[in-house]
């Protein structure tokens, strides 16, 4: 006999979007303690360009994903959230109490994996739970939570600056309590009845056809599948080649301009990531239900673009980089990542939701990552100028392929998306109807 789940509605999305705040206070974790671990181990720029790239702003995060995806869409939503955070713990511990290199890098794949794992499955519960006409206010809960860890764990950074390392390890242990409340919080989550649904069909088809489902081999051979795969692909992976620099290497972009003080770059940081926070809340999750989307997409994108030409051709100087930090945290907030977590849910079909996400995260952070190995050396060998003009072209291209592709799907519910990208169910009739009463919010 199944049980009612304790964790509902709201409390619920909060407690799967807190997968976001781990993922980007992890992150922000790691940028905040590079120099410290640096010194502590005698690591070169090449070696702590390779820990970013491992990390969950990168590799690490790349092969959770691919499994979480995959396991999320034949497992269930709820076997992700049950035992990601536990990796999720055992890596924070063992960067807490790091001695050597190998404990430091194990516990940094670790974390890695677990917010690979974590991140995809929580967009798609999210947005499977949600009712379709706030979707994107749901979504956006996830977009917050990833806005605020950065904002409270640069803060954090900043006022134990004087403990050095020891601070570090201070806000990795933060993560790992925040980690166990709310893994402890998710074993009252029930499962996505959405999943539930598809998984039921998928064993009726198992047993009367004999033949098991290989979700990636039916996700990549399916044209609408690839179509979507390479949209979202361009409006997330390429964003989010300039966003994982920013989020990893931006305390010494700073550096680079002239901002010497870790205090104050530290605190830049926590302005940048305070107004993606506001951004995110009055502007993503207050109008992306109800203004076209393609135009609020737009706007983000010209003023993260406007950000970087900022930092690149103007004098720098202290009110620029204010100036800098308002435009992106703007941007970030009803930018790329908030409109990629809500799309990616959307043109996917149930059964390979997870999986989609997956492949989209995996090929994301793996871009990432091998730009993560040489971003630190191109940085302190060619300056902010050179970073910067190739941050400017992935930052349009990205806005350009959004403003193309940008589906019509606000408003409708998971079911009529899917019945009009893959064709109705057997014996049921194409939903078009409820369509077309949105179509000219887009």
């Amino acid at each position: 006999m199944s049980t009612k789940p304790k964790v509902t509605g709201w409390k619920a999305t909060i407690a799967v979007a807190m997968s976001n705040y781990i993922e980007a206070g992890s992150i922000i974790a790691l940028a905040t303690s590079l120099g410290f671990w640096q010194e502590y181990f005698g690591f070169s720029n090449l070696i702590i360009g390779l820990v970013a790239a491992i990390s969950a702003n990168a590799f690490g995060a790349a092969v959770g994903a691919l499994l979480g995806g995959w396991a999320g869409d034949r497992f269930g939503r709820k076997f992700i959230y049950t035992y990601d955070l536990v990796v999720y713990m055992l890596g924070t511990l063992l960067v807490v109490f790091a001695t050597h290199p190998a404990m430091l890098l194990t516990g940094v794949v670790l974390t890695g994996i677990a917010v690979g794992a974590g991140v995809p499955v929580a967009w798609t519960y999210i947005a499977e739970e949600a009712p379709a006409t706030d979707r994107a206010k749901h979504v956006g809960s996830a977009q917050l939570a990833w806005s605020l860890g950065p904002a409270l764990v640069f803060l954090f950074a900043t006022l134990v600056v004087p403990l050095g390392l020891l601070g570090s390890r201070i806000i990795f242990a933060h993560l790992f309590v925040v980690a166990f409340i709310t893994w402890w919080v998710r074993r009252g989550l029930g499962e996505s009845n959405t999943w539930k649904k598809s998984n039921e069909e998928r064993l009726a088809t198992e047993a009367s056809t004999g033949i098991k489902r290989r979700n990636y081999r039916e996700l990549l051979l399916n044209k609408n599948n690839v179509k979507a795969l390479l949209f979202l692909t361009g409006v997330y992976a390429l964003w989010n080649l300039v966003a994982g620099q920013m989020g990893i290497f931006m305390p010494r972009v700073y550096e680079s301009a002239g901002v010497e003080s870790g205090t104050q770059q530290n605190l830049l940081q926590v302005l940048l990531w305070t107004c993606t926070v506001a951004a995110t809340y009055f502007g993503f999750m207050k109008f992306a239900d109800r203004m076209s989307r393609r135009k609020l997409y737009v706007i983000g994108a010209i003023l993260g673009i406007a950000a970087w030409i900022l930092l690149v051709f103007a004098n720098i100087t202290m009110p620029m980089l204010i100036l800098f930090a308002v435009l992106w945290g703007v941007s970030a907030g009803i930018g790329a990542q908030a409109f990629y977590a809500l799309w990616a849910a959307e043109m996917f079909a149930t059964k390979y939701r997870a999986s989609a996400q997956g492949v989209l995260f995996f090929v994301a952070r793996i871009l990432v990552g091998v730009l993560s190995y040489w971003f630190p050396t191109m940085l302190a060998e060619q300056g902010v100028a050179f970073v910067g003009v190739i941050m400017i072209a992935l930052l349009v291209a990205a806005m350009i392929i959004g403003w193309i592709g940008a589906p019509n799907t606000s408003g409708r519910t998971l079911e009529e998306i899917e019945a009009e990208r893959y064709g109705a169910a057997p014996g049921e009739a194409p939903q078009a109807t409820a369509q077309q009463t949105t179509a000219d919010r887009q």
